[in-house]
């Protein structure tokens, strides 16, 4: 074999590396083009932002709500209807105002009545005129409030009024307490203190927000900006016996809840709710409004955390169509049959928050097991026997939601059941001269006035709880926030006579003691409600970090 000089093996190699190296830059140059083209394509691209920060969530809802829209039947279950505030127009005849089927911050500048008429709109409007019958709920507080009006303390002029500087050196010193009701009987909370049982203590330091600092606060609970002239009612915290519950930061709590979801879930108190974790987490970020007519969504961009509300009078499945000897207008419950309009986004969501419970004082119809078995301020034929009242009812309603929840094959979130908010029409109910006018700090021990409705709505939320975690199948969690003997202090913290910012509204009783026109149902904000999302924040702590210790 002839021998190869080196020069001759250069010729030959140089021209073969060259080729190859031009063959591989272009291949290279050809796959960067390809993938780029791929990657920034809306498919690829949204599925990646949603695997990383869950931001496609919110597409996949759209999607749902606009198939929905294009079904009457279904859009007609979801229409949003009234709240339960109750109004008084200028001639003095009641009104229902503060709906929650309105998806749009509130002007401040609204006037009030224009507000409620729009937030009328919908399907149920027909509703609001059954209001002025006398309810179950109006008999049982007539009839307490009646036998214990001579224990009342006195409301005098000086009561509408800020206290003193000693009283408020009093105060400091406070220790209101409440006897915990029904503590071992369901799961509050899942390690540490329980966090419900405790008492009210006075702390200067002021509450997190201001009404000038949240834009989005509902006009008829902007307590000092309709002019209430006290404020100390903003400074009273919860503190448990055993632990201490923190302040909420907002902070700590979008990055808790980074990449998830949470949903307020039921009546007007939920938006009460809900708007109050938004003005705060609003001090360290404004979120983006991505709501719609169907469903209020705010979304965090630093964490991408979405907070959402949807309106659900009653928490279960309900319609105007006629049943049996029920006519169509009247809405008819299904006790046993969940509000399907919610339950199809739950998979979406982390945490729940459901509130329920003050709508069953209104007109309805109950069928359970498809009978009628009941009806609240409706039962036409009197010689029909009813098997179930109101507060039955709202027991059933729990047992099948909760129920619901613990038991769907792909939930495996974090729901917590607030349990029934206490009202404080004292003297009367809502629709009859009830009033809490005057109270500027939370009531002491002896001074509190027994509200037999709240009792027996509580008891039954808590039966029909118990009943529900006996069905658990699934791996979500379930946790009772068992406020209601607490809040029973709280008869301080409703917006009252002030729930608009008419210089002309009545605030004061008149010569005949009769009190004006008030809310006693919804929470000032700030104030107690701010509570609510303290608690909040302390179970959806404990719960993800124990998941993060199971986990490492």
């Amino acid at each position: 074999m002839a021998s190869v000089s080196v020069k001759e093996q250069l010729r030959t190699a140089y021209p073969k590396t060259l080729t190859s190296i031009v063959a591989s830059v272009g291949g290279l140059a050809l796959f960067l083009i390809l993938a780029s083209t791929i990657l920034v394509s809306q498919p690829i691209g949204s599925t990646v932002r949603g695997y990383f920060y869950g931001v496609d969530r919110s597409r996949k809802i759209d999607s749902l709500l606009t198939l929905k829209e294009q079904f009457s039947s279904v859009s007609t279950l979801n229409e949003s209807v009234s709240g339960f505030n109750s109004q008084y127009d200028g001639g003095g005849s009641i009104r229902v105002g503060g709906a929650d089927g309105q998806d749009t911050p509130v002007d401040k500048k609204q006037n009030p009545d224009s507000q409620d008429k729009s937030e009328l709109s919908g399907s149920r409007q027909k509703e609001s005129k059954n209001l002025k019958d006398e309810s179950l709920h109006s008999n049982i507080k007539q009839q307490e409030t009646g036998n214990k009006t001579s224990a009342l303390p006195k409301v005098t002029e000086h009561d509408e009024n800020a206290p003193s500087n000693n009283t408020r050196e009093e105060l400091k010193d406070a220790v209101i307490s409440p006897t915990a009701t029904n503590r071992n009987q369901s799961d509050v909370v899942d390690s540490g203190c329980d966090l419900y049982h405790g008492k009210w203590i006075y702390e200067s330091t002021g509450p997190l927000y201001t009404n000038n600092s949240c834009p989005i606060i509902t006009q008829m609970q902007n307590c000092q900006g309709n002019g209430r002239p006290d404020k100390d009612y903003e400074n009273w915290r919860w503190k448990p016996s055993q632990c201490d519950l923190p302040r909420f930061e907002a902070k700590k709590f979008l990055e808790l809840m980074r990449g998830k979801t949470l949903a307020f879930i039921g009546d007007s108190v939920a938006r009460n709710q809900m708007e109050a974790l938004l003005c705060i987490l609003w001090q360290v970020e404004v979120p983006k409004n991505r709501g719609n007519k169907r469903m209020q969504r705010y979304y965090f961009r630093s964490t991408s955390t979405m907070i959402v509300r949807i309106w659900s009078s009653w928490l279960i499945h309900q319609t105007s169509e006629p049943f049996d000897f029920a006519p169509a207008g009247v809405v008819k419950l299904h006790l046993d049959a969940p509000d399907e309009v919610f339950m199809q986004y739950i998979m979406d969501f982390d945490v729940i928050v459901l509130s329920s419970g003050h709508w069953f004082a209104k007109q309805s119809v109950y069928i359970l097991n498809n009978e009628i078995v009941g009806g609240q301020l409706w039962w036409p034929d009197k010689s029909r026997k009813k098997k179930i009242d109101n507060i039955e009812a709202f027991g059933i309603s729990i047992e099948t939601i909760v129920t619901a929840l613990v038991t769907h094959r792909n939930y495996t979130g974090l729901t917590i059941v607030r349990s029934f908010s206490p009202d404080h029409y004292e003297g009367g109910a809502w629709n009859t001269g009830g009033s809490c006018t005057g109270k500027v700090r939370p009531a002491l021990d002896s001074e509190l006035v027994e509200n037999g409705f709240t009792n027996i709505m509580h008891e039954k939320q808590v039966t029909g709880f118990n009943r529900a975690m006996k069905k658990k199948t699934n791996k979500s969690k379930m946790k009772l926030m068992d406020i209601t003997e607490a809040f029973s202090h709280r008869h301080d913290g409703h917006p009252g006579p002030y729930r608009s910012p008419d210089p002309n509204k009545i605030t004061k009783r008149g010569p005949d003691g009769r009190p004006p026109p008030q809310d006693c149902l919804h929470w000032c904000m700030p104030g107690p409600v701010d509570t609510w999302n303290e608690l909040v924040l302390e179970v959806v702590r404990r719960e993800f970090e124990d998941r993060q210790n199971i986990a490492s």
